[in-house]
């Protein structure tokens, strides 16, 4: 190919079509603090993705730290170990301990009777992720949060625009973070959000993240700097102009893997649920290798030799990284699961502007492994 082709590409809209909202903020000279482009940006956020409250920050991460503060979380927080670092950094960066658990391995979220399983009388939290936009089993867990006094703080990043049943998935638990990282179906360069339930809550994580100010003498909590500049807000709001389009394209792709490759022995295809509204964030395979023919690892280095960037998300799991591994709950046996899952998935290159003729040749060379494979293989026997 005479270019690489990523496994993402950030939704980039018209450059002449950013250009007036540059000459705003060139007009205004207000760069940051809250600025109009904001504002504007907070409201038709919340108004398009249905929920009440919304309150953007300069990247997902420290979004996600600002939640924990925000609800003043202690000790022990249960999450997963299949997941981008980001999730369990948060809870170290808040000297909180990360108490790993199995997922589902159908929906690769966390599983409500293994979160059970894992509360002590440190436990004050639960943070499971929307793996790939696949929301978590979320009655049950609120259950279990709500029959021993946890709070539930979601890891949206890979939600934006998620709906169930037709509402917004961000509405559940005590707070959800989005990402609008470059990666991510919705960006804002880089940038994220926190979703939260009432007034009350915004205005202390508003607080947080802007060093703790209440006014112009008062500072009510050792906050941060983790606002969004209104570069970032402006683009934002270009970006809504073009989102249900760029949807659209993402289900398209999608829906072409699936076609070319349901049914092939050892390919196991995400499976959005009835009633669910996917933004198609990801195309993650799973790649069973005795009955595909070769292992996941072979096929990904096939796809690199050909500079098609495939991507193996999540894997290693968080609890393999060397911050995490001394953590009883980071042994492997307990996550029997979630170590598989990282062992077989492979994610596949789904983006807006993803040619037909390109995906074509991902298709045909996941295709011919398989064939190659089974050919060999049936030689063998032969012999």
């Amino acid at each position: 190919m005479a270019e690489s082709v990523p496994v993402t590409s950030p939704l980039l809209p018209p450059l002449e079509e950013f250009i007036p909202y540059l000459q705003q903020i060139w007009d205004s000279k207000r760069l940051t603090n809250g600025g109009p482009f904001h504002e504007q940006l907070e409201q038709e956020l919340a108004d398009y993705l249905g929920v009440k409250h919304i309150s953007l920050f300069s990247n997902g991460t420290l979004a996600l730290v600002t939640a924990l503060q925000a609800l003043r979380i202690t000790g022990e927080v249960i999450t997963t170990p299949y997941s981008f670092v980001a999730t369990a950094h948060s809870l170290l960066w808040n000297n909180l301990k990360p108490v790993f658990v199995d997922i589902d391995p159908l929906t690769n979220n966390l599983d409500p009777k293994r979160v059970e399983e894992a509360i002590t009388s440190a436990t004050t939290a639960i943070l499971p992720v929307h793996c790939y936009g696949i929301p978590c089993d979320v009655e049950g867990i609120q259950r279990v949060a709500d029959t021993y006094g946890l709070k539930v703080i979601y890891d949206a990043a890979h939600a934006f625009g998620v709906r169930d049943n037709g509402a917004s998935v961000l509405n559940h638990g005590d707070l959800s973070i989005l990402s609008f990282h470059a990666t991510k179906v919705f960006n804002t360069f880089e940038g994220g959000a926190i979703i939260c339930p009432d007034a009350k809550i915004k205005q202390r994580i508003d607080y947080l993240k802007n060093f703790g100010f209440a006014d112009e003498v008062t500072v009510m909590a050792p906050g941060i700097n983790g606002k969004m500049n209104e570069v970032q807000a402006a683009f934002g709001l270009l970006q809504l102009r073009h989102i249900d389009d760029a949807l659209v394209r993402r289900r398209a792709v999608f829906e072409r893997y699936r076609q070319a490759l349901e049914g092939v022995p050892g390919v196991r295809l995400l499976e959005p649920p009835a009633g669910l509204e996917w933004n198609y964030a990801y195309c993650p395979i799973l790649i069973d290798a005795e009955r595909f023919g070769c292992s996941r690892d072979a096929l990904y280095q096939r796809y690199r030799d050909q500079d098609i960037l495939v991507r193996r998300y999540f894997y290693p799991l968080i609890n393999e990284f060397p911050m995490y591994r001394g953590l009883p709950s980071a042994d492997l046996s307990g996550l029997p699961h979630a170590w598989q899952v990282s062992r077989q998935v492979l994610c596949l290159p789904i983006h807006p502007q993803l040619s037909t003729e390109i995906q074509q040749q991902i298709i045909d060379l996941a295709l011919a492994c398989h064939a190659e494979q089974t050919r060999s293989s049936s030689t063998a026997l032969e012999l």
